[in-house]
């Protein structure tokens, strides 16, 4: 659906919101136990940002003067991100993993069958190698979290099988990843494709990465489930039927978004009311790391830019449906200033 009235309706009101949500599948029984695992996870990101700058600082060093991406934005965020994902006294061997895990086809579905094929086998090695460590690390558990997977381990439910914190900790991989380097990608590609000059882009990061995530939510659809028969919208609807919005649609909405098909991320200097705004969702389902999750965009957009004009080639503003709206592949000129 695209009506915001609608929309709003659905993703707020208490008969669409309750029970468990979606985002773990049936990993964790209760809505108590995610909002606690979310909340674990976004609380350790937050005080590491410094150390998540300064790897950024390091990988954005050692680019070449062209770059293939998407692809780049995720080995980005992965080097900024890959010491609070497993701390380093990991084994080798499981963060060479999840290391095979970024481009290995199980952050991102495959096209082609064979592909994943091969993603199932590495996801399958992957979580067998975190479910041993999940298991090491209950054996002798540490201080403070040192990882999103200490901090899955200190949030949930102590009798959750090792194999399945395994799994919560890769839901939790592909949700901080996945996201934040598409919308990094997304924000290259628009800004360049809109600021040609070689004059510095005139937009700080964050109204950048902001209305990256309006002109392109990588998000397409995001669901609610019809727990008992009703009405809505004038229409009758069963148990267990789908309910779905669309942040694409609602944050192109004519009358509520100026300019909706523009990318003008000048828009968020202005005063008055803006449109629908969903990229994290919207009610009591927002995503718990929204706030986290923008900062980790504009870090690495900034950190990307500093001292550096940045150029596309083979751009196409067009997404490509890889498991929510991502960029096609472009290169990116990086030169320094």
């Amino acid at each position: 659906m695209s009506d915001p009235g609608l929309a709003g309706e659905l993703l707020r009101s208490p008969e669409f919101n309750s029970g468990t949500s979606g985002f773990f599948r049936d990993l964790l029984a209760t809505r108590t136990a995610q909002v606690a695992v979310g909340q674990a996870a976004r609380n350790l990101l937050r005080t590491r940002v410094p150390e998540y700058r300064d790897a950024l600082a390091d990988a954005v060093a050692d680019l070449p003067v062209a770059s293939r991406w998407p692809a780049t934005a995720s080995d980005l965020v992965y080097r900024g991100l890959a010491n609070v994902l497993l701390h380093p006294r990991t084994p080798a061997g499981t963060r060479r993993l999840l290391d095979q895990a970024l481009h290995g086809g199980v952050m991102f579905r495959s096209p082609h069958v064979w592909q994943r094929v091969r993603a199932e086998g590495l996801r399958g090695k992957l979580i067998t190698a975190v479910s041993e460590e999940a298991g090491c690390r209950r054996e002798g558990p540490a201080g403070e979290s040192r990882d999103v997977l200490d901090a899955v381990l200190g949030a949930c439910p102590d009798d959750l099988a090792d194999r399945t914190v395994a799994e919560v900790f890769l839901v939790l991989f592909r949700s901080i990843v996945a996201p934040v380097s598409s919308t990094l990608a997304w924000s290259v590609l628009l800004a360049c494709l809109h600021h040609t000059s070689d004059a510095p882009w005139p937009w700080p990061a964050t109204w950048i990465v902001r209305e990256a995530m309006r002109h392109r939510p990588m998000v397409w659809m995001v669901g609610r489930t019809v727990a008992r028969s009703t009405e809505f919208g004038g229409l009758p609807f069963q148990p267990g039927d789908i309910l779905s919005v669309s942040p694409f649609l609602l944050h192109h909405d004519q009358d509520h978004w100026p300019d909706s098909d523009v990318f003008r991320p000048e828009r968020w200097a202005e005063s008055g009311e803006r449109g629908p705004y969903v990229p994290f969702g919207a009610g009591p389902y927002t995503c718990v790391g929204a706030s986290v999750a923008l900062t980790l965009m504009t870090e690495a957009l900034t950190a990307l830019t500093k001292d550096a004009r940045l150029t596309v080639t083979g751009a196409d503003a067009r997404p490509a449906m890889v498991e929510g709206a991502v960029p096609r592949p472009f290169a990116v000129l990086r030169t320094p200033t």
